[in-house]
């Protein structure tokens, strides 16, 4: 946050407040890409917009999206079995306009028959049509699936209200603090420490 808010020239709390605060347009694509977000965080803040700085800050936003998608550990093993099995393989993600494209780069494209991102369908977790609309794409019923996540945006309790099985994945070394992620205290139904956990929970 403090090196975007830096990049744009804006003080660091009023950016994150700003960033926090557009968060939802970002994930149902009202803003069609970061340089939208940064140009009208400017303009909130009456900061001249300068788009070689937006450029930058768009670039550091990117670059820790990918930072970030990089599959966990054992992910590639688990669904590549899991898909062995028979089983459909899909993703739900409340994400910003540069994710679907990074996404095309990662090594779980081969692994998952339907990806499913906010920003292009105008949807975002938990609303149930997001989840309906990936069931749909993988012609299954929501009360046959397992919804693994790591409790985002209420992400499980929209899961379990569409009849999906909701599993919290809470692993040992994950960020413990983050106000937007369900923990195992809060959470009543299943936790998994590790992806692999997925395996011992289909038949």
């Amino acid at each position: 946050m403090e090196q975007m808010a830096m990049a744009i020239s804006v003080p660091s709390e009023d950016f994150t407040r700003l960033w926090m605060d557009t968060s939802y347009e970002r994930e149902i694509g009202i803003f069609r890409n970061k340089e939208a977000n940064f140009e009208h965080i400017c303009y909130r803040l009456g900061v001249p917009v300068d788009y070689t700085q937006i450029k930058l800050a768009a670039q550091i936003s990117s670059d820790v999206t990918k930072r970030l998608m990089k599959p966990r550990t054992d992910a590639l093993e688990v669904i590549s079995q899991i898909r062995s099995e028979g089983y459909k393989t899909g993703i739900i993600s409340n994400c910003a306009s540069d994710v679907p494209s990074i996404w095309e780069g990662t090594p779980l494209v081969p692994l998952i028959d339907v990806a499913i991102f906010s920003c292009v369908v105008g949807l975002a977790k938990p609303a149930p049509d997001i989840y309906h609309l990936t069931t749909e794409k993988l012609a299954v019923e929501p009360r046959s699936c397992l919804y693994i996540g790591d409790g985002a945006s209420h992400e499980l309790e929209g899961a379990s209200q569409v009849g999906m099985h909701a599993i919290l994945i809470q692993v040992p070394d994950a960020e413990v603090n983050n106000p937007y992620r369900n923990t195992a205290e809060e959470w009543d139904g299943p936790v998994i420490t590790s992806l692999t956990g997925v395996l011992a929970l289909v038949p």
